[in-house]
């Protein structure tokens, strides 16, 4: 008995060969690009994650690709061997590993998650985690996804990925610090903002300051003072740092340093940092002395802004993913990687008017427009 080969039709192989001749012209044409500094590989491979039929295992598409394959070989020939690999396989070389956790940080590694697919343009493996998520197992997934870069998202995905083959690196994101002995492995952006972006704010509200004084714990937060002293430098300020282990001499510290404080002068840094600034002891008591005094003090968590802190910078989450991509293809690229956390760069401001204005800085309307959030809400 023959057998009748499947009829294919003309529309079908119209629309599969279309969608391959796209990917072709794109090919070329960002394989051309190479040579200005562009990225060819991530850009075909943007093209090809855009058009998933030319992928799929059905007669019709086996029988155009056949046909079309060595057109799409010659395309791709003029990209880097691993590149080249990656887009045919349609495999993904970064994954993302993140909590798998309840609101309202699901949203926030959601839009984290949102920043690094829009800048990588290259297909994306997502891994949700949990507290009891089998590292072993979490391997040899990425190992058989063909993955090259991990992006670890939060406490637990940094923790999922602890035990990975040295083939993979990692990028971390969305934690407040990296223990030192653990950074120097790892590159990566924390959820801290750069005091550097902290200190100019202050200095054009309040060009006046000359002095600012942060109480921190060293075992958390040392690597954010060295930064800090650099910044202050290049600000002008003088930075006046002290050391507490404990809320009981951070609080001793707090009242030493407004004792002294001239308001003209001198203000607070409240760094994230749960040993110096506990929200219900610690920052009370240095808002009610600011407040008396009309010292200002300014903080890297918005939540303290609601509170009565003057102003604040705040993750810009989307923005944070785009830098992590920015950083896993670097990786990719072969680019030599810096180690150790970066202080967090994209960021939004945040200010209390009512605070401004008790302390004698008066924002009209064009200055109130460059904060991202005012409180009170208008």
């Amino acid at each position: 008995m023959l057998i009748q080969p499947r009829r294919i039709s003309f529309a079908a192989v119209l629309r599969i060969a279309a969608g391959l001749l796209l990917l072709l012209a794109c090919a070329f044409g960002y394989a051309a690009q190479g040579s200005a500094g562009h990225d060819p590989g991530r850009r075909a491979g943007a093209v090809v994650n855009r058009l998933p039929d030319w992928r799929e295992n059905t007669a019709e598409v086996r029988v155009v690709r056949r046909e079309l394959q060595p057109l799409i070989i010659a395309a791709m020939a003029t990209l880097d061997a691993p590149r080249r690999q990656e887009i045919l396989d349609g495999k993904g070389a970064i994954a993302v590993i993140y909590p798998d956790i309840g609101e309202p940080y699901r949203s926030i590694f959601s839009k984290i998650i949102e920043g690094i697919q829009e800048q990588a343009k290259v297909q994306i493996s997502t891994y949700p985690v949990g507290p009891n998520s089998n590292a072993g197992d979490l391997s040899a997934q990425l190992v058989r996804g063909g993955v090259k870069v991990v992006i670890a998202l939060g406490r637990q995905g940094l923790k999922a990925v602890s035990g990975l083959t040295p083939e993979i690196a990692v990028v971390v994101g969305g934690v407040l610090s990296v223990p030192e002995s653990e950074s120097r492995n790892l590159t990566g952006i924390s959820l801290t903002p750069d005091p550097a972006l902290l200190f100019a704010l202050l200095k054009r509200l309040l060009p006046s300051i000359k002095r600012v004084t942060v109480v921190y714990d060293p075992q958390h937060n040392d690597w954010l003072i060295k930064l800090a002293r650099e910044a202050a430098k290049a600000q002008g300020l003088e930075l006046v740092t002290r050391e507490a282990h404990d809320l009981a001499s951070a609080a001793h510290l707090y009242d030493a340093a407004f004792a002294v404080a001239d308001s003209r002068q001198d203000a607070i840094w409240l760094p994230q940092d749960a040993t110096t600034v506990d929200d219900e002891t610690i920052l009370p008591l240095v808002l009610k002395e600011s407040w008396s005094r009309g010292l200002p003090v300014f903080s890297s968590s918005f939540l303290h802004v609601k509170k009565g802190v003057m102003f604040a910078l705040y993750p810009n989450n989307l923005g944070l993913g785009r830098d992590l991509a920015s950083s896993a293809l670097g990786v990719l690229s072969g680019e030599s990687r810096k180690r150790g956390v970066s202080p967090l760069r994209e960021v939004l401001t945040a200010v209390n008017l009512r605070t401004a204005s008790h302390i004698g800085l008066n924002l009209d309307y064009q200055q109130q427009r460059s904060f991202d959030f005012i409180f009170p809400e208008p």
